[in-house]
């Protein structure tokens, strides 16, 4: 990955719509050269998935999820992950071991997944944080 790609990728964050030939003006490149970039940048594993931010009204939240040392934390995220309300799922160094991203309805629905997420075997702490707000870096 060079400084080109990571310039698309950089447009693509903001914005996973853009048009290629926005971003070949923007980059100074031809529309071929940020597709065959991007198609690229999605065979090779770079870019997961093309997803998009809501301003729902909802109750946004970050779970964050302590298990037990001898847990695989990789499968507990890949359960977690289909979730129905579930945006993203992070596995991460320090006090956690899991960060659950979620976008709910309501406060009532943000508890049943929280209960949802003590109630499994591995789970031995739970801290929940509301996003207050959200701005695209």
């Amino acid at each position: 990955m060079d400084d080109l790609d990571r310039q698309i990728l950089a447009i693509l964050r903001r914005d996973s719509r853009t048009p290629y030939t926005e971003i070949a003006d923007r980059v100074g490149t031809s529309e071929g050269t940020v597709r065959n970039r991007v198609e690229r940048l999605l065979e090779d594993g770079v870019i997961e998935r093309f997803t998009i931010a809501t301003r729902t009204g909802n109750v946004k939240a970050m779970i964050e999820v302590g298990v037990a040392v001898d847990v695989d934390t990789g499968g507990i995220s890949e359960s977690i992950a289909d979730w129905t309300e579930v945006d993203f799922v992070w596995q991460v160094s320090g006090e956690e071991d899991i960060v659950v991203v979620v976008d709910t309805a309501d406060t009532g629905t943000l508890n049943d997944l929280i209960t949802r997420a003590r109630e499994l075997d591995e789970v031995v702490s739970t801290k929940t944080r509301l996003i207050l707000d959200e701005k695209l870096g």
